[in-house]
């Protein structure tokens, strides 16, 4: 049974400064409206770090398009470009100004990755787990490895 049907959003644009700022706020009150506020600032972090990556690296243009799905327990956010480079994780210096970007997204979400589609570009997405789903994170302890349940929303018993 499925309970909730997939809420989606679409937004193309260029990859310019002022335009990030305008997507984060539509990410961030798309989230409000489907009542997933406890997620607005890891997925807006996320989606201004993919766009900043279209706006340094994409050729031959800077147009691309932002996808938010919420699908059940799980938050999709993605940029499509039309450049076929693959990004990678750099290992930024201590002093670096740039190149943290994807490591950051690695951190604050629950998976992401890249889907190549060739000479015509690629899109890079990441996940989070939806306000009231329960997720299992990993606590680094030393060399061992535990794992914890995480609630996002209060459990309400009644």
């Amino acid at each position: 049974m499925i309970s909730q049907p997939s809420r989606y959003c679409t937004v193309e644009l260029q990859a310019l400064p002022s335009r990030i700022g305008q997507v984060r706020r539509i990410v961030s009150a798309q989230l409000r409206y489907w009542h997933q506020d406890p997620l607005i600032d890891q997925a807006a972090l996320g989606v201004t770090e993919l766009l900043t990556n279209v706006h340094r690296h994409a050729e031959p243009d800077k147009v691309c398009t932002v996808e938010i799905e919420l699908l059940l327990d799980r938050l999709t956010v993605s940029v499509q470009d039309h450049d076929p480079t693959l990004p990678r994780v750099c290992d930024a210096g201590l002093l670096d100004t740039g190149g943290r970007g994807l490591a950051l997204i690695a951190a604050v979400s629950e998976a992401w990755g890249v889907h190549p589609h060739g000479d015509a570009g690629k899109t890079v997405w990441f996940t989070l787990p939806a306000a009231g789903a329960t997720v299992t994170l990993p606590l680094h302890l030393g060399r061992e490895r535990k794992k914890r349940v995480v609630r996002t929303r209060p459990l309400v018993l009644g």
